[in-house]
């Protein structure tokens, strides 16, 4: 004769506690792999003068309580 196969109270609790701790832990390594930490200034900080595209128009932001400097046209004059 075959033991019973139906789990007991504990055992369902135990697996239900894994698998939505397991859960927990994956959502938590992938929002922390997925967040931007800021890093990439420091690397271009390093980097040679002039490194960076030049001539794409970007430029530093205007500081604080100062209006933006106007965009030049794409356009040429006609």
């Amino acid at each position: 004769m075959y033991p019973n196969s139906a789990l007991s109270a504990w055992q369902l609790a135990v697996i239900a506690i894994v698998a939505v701790t397991t859960l927990a832990i994956w959502l938590t390594a992938v929002y922390l792999a997925a967040r931007d930490t800021g890093g990439h200034d420091q690397a271009a900080a390093g980097s040679a003068p002039g490194a960076a595209a030049a001539g794409t128009g970007s430029r530093p932001p205007a500081p604080a309580g100062q209006r933006e400097p106007d965009r030049p046209s794409d356009r040429a004059a006609a």
